[in-house]
């Protein structure tokens, strides 16, 4: 394991300029090859160092909610499953809020593009999903670049009390109003 992360390292190091280019594109297309996001935001702070980690993964991010917008926009198949997980699991009528977003993406058990497609369907315009996506990606890549060295180390009761944590946090930011139209309602029960 030593030698494979010295060569990781002296790898890194020659890479120059394009090592950084190379790390935030493979943060866009690791969507495609199921890798999760804290894997690539450890690595980056492991590779680059904290502030350099923090800075690639949240371009990397940016430039991955920007293909998942377009990508909404042209796959309704795509559209429509995440549509009927997010009725499964969100509920049919609730919204995630933003800092909900960004609360449930440091749960590594909850899907990330479910997350992204909640955003997309609160903020339908580019500019409103793009901002939303960047302010949900910062607690995200701040907490797994900079404890990454130690998620490793957490006992198992430490995880779960951390996702539990999370996951009343995320509870106690929810929208407290439902808008629900008249028409959806009385379809809904029928």
């Amino acid at each position: 394991m030593e030698d494979a992360w010295s060569l990781l390292l002296i790898i890194v190091e020659s890479g120059g300029w394009y090592a950084p280019v190379v790390f935030i594109l493979f943060h866009v297309f690791r969507q495609f090859v199921f890798i999760p996001p804290a894997v690539v935001c450890i690595a980056g702070g492991l590779m680059f160092g904290v502030v350099p980690g923090i800075v690639y993964s949240l371009l990397g991010l940016s430039g991955a909610s920007i293909l998942f917008y377009f990508l909404m926009r042209q796959i309704p198949e795509m559209m429509n499953k995440l549509s009927r997980l997010k009725k499964r699991l969100v509920g049919r009528f609730r919204d995630l809020t933003v800092a909900q977003v960004a609360l449930l993406r440091l749960v590594p058990v909850i899907h990330y593009q479910l997350l992204s497609f909640c955003l997309y369907e609160r903020k339908s315009s580019f500019k409103d999903f793009l901002f939303a996506s960047f302010l949900a990606n910062i607690p995200f890549v701040i907490f797994y670049t900079l404890f990454g060295e130690y998620v490793g180390e957490f006992n198992s009761a430490t995880g779960i009390i951390l996702m539990i944590l999370f996951l009343v946090l995320a509870y106690m930011l929810r929208e407290k109003i439902t808008f629900i139209r008249w028409r959806e309602f009385f379809d809904a029960t029928s």
